[in-house]
């Protein structure tokens, strides 16, 4: 029982900290209904610039998760200029800065697959040392005030001029231009303010790991959106925006506790990506079949 309690305290730390990339696709995926793939090569940009930072530069733990927030922040720059400027489709654009970010990536890495932190302090360790905590309980317990900081950061921001921009690009592209913004800008900010948060919670995950991956952020995409997608089916009820972007992150918590229970259970590793693509296909599909089932039920009441 205690190795249960042990898995699924990791699994809900590791939740929280990726739960602020989920906040960053819901940003694109939802507010901005752009598919954006630029995330998995953000995601270890994010790692791979914070763990090369603090090794070889010795550089503070905080400003290695600045940085990494900035490098994600360009990453959403570069795609939204394709995109935008260069009209490619977003999809497409974010496949090419994701392709890009591979070649940079390496080079950070001074051609690396991976840079271990073992020697070095991150923003968890001094906690874990000044109270004896675990590193889960002092993850969880950082990990909760982080979200908290962004979560209150994003509903002032989309509560402003630029954010209720940002919503309505994203809601009616077509009447906002109309209304005199321009929305090449708006998707260039929701990319960049998406990616950010990406950035950052790459650099948290390599700080928590302990080290940093070229291949890190494989399959971080189809993370995030399981995270969406989890959280709206147990929060569907909550219509607020606060609610929704909380919904992400307690999405996120439950994916990673499914997961540790299925792998406990004695799931092979290797089918975790599988099992992530099912989950979302899944939650997806359900409001689709579900309005479906309404409606056709709807027109045999009405044939009645």
């Amino acid at each position: 029982m205690g190795a249960w309690l042990v898995s699924i305290e990791g699994a809900i730390s590791q939740g929280i900290i990726y739960g602020i990339m989920a906040l960053g696709v819901y940003i694109t995926f939802r507010i901005m209904d752009i598919a954006d793939l630029t995330v998995d090569g953000s995601f270890a940009l994010g790692s791979c610039l914070c763990a090369a930072l603090m090794v070889n530069y010795g550089m503070n733990a905080i400003v290695a998760l600045i940085l990494s927030l900035g490098a994600g922040i360009l990453a959403g720059a570069v795609t939204g200029f394709l995109h935008t400027v260069l009209e490619i489709p977003a999809i497409l654009a974010g496949i090419l800065t994701q392709i890009g970010l591979w070649s940079i990536n390496l080079r950070i890495m001074s051609g690396a697959a991976n840079i271990t932190l073992l020697n070095q302090k991150t923003i968890f360790t001094s906690l874990v040392e000044r109270t004896g905590w675990t590193q889960a309980s002092v993850v969880l317990v950082i990990g909760l005030v982080i979200v908290a900081i962004l979560v209150i950061i994003l509903y002032w921001l989309f509560g402003t001029e630029i954010g209720a921009a940002l919503r309505a690009t994203g809601n009616n592209e077509h009447m906002i231009r109309a209304l005199g913004v321009n929305v090449k800008w708006t998707k260039v900010l929701a990319l960049m303010i998406s990616n950010g948060l990406v950035g950052l919670s790459g650099g948290l995950v390599c700080q928590m790991n302990k080290f940093g991956d070229i291949n890190s952020g494989t399959g971080s995409i189809v993370i995030g959106l399981a995270a969406i997608v989890i959280g709206e089916m147990f929060m569907k009820k909550c219509l607020s925006f606060g609610s929704k972007l909380v919904s992400a992150v307690l999405g996120s918590m439950i994916y990673f506790v499914i997961r540790a229970i299925v792998l406990r259970l004695g799931m092979n590793p290797n089918d975790m990506k599988l099992l992530s693509a099912v989950l979302v296909a899944v939650a997806l599909c359900i409001p689709v079949l579900a309005g479906k089932w309404k409606m056709k039920h709807s027109y045999i009441e009405g044939g009645e």
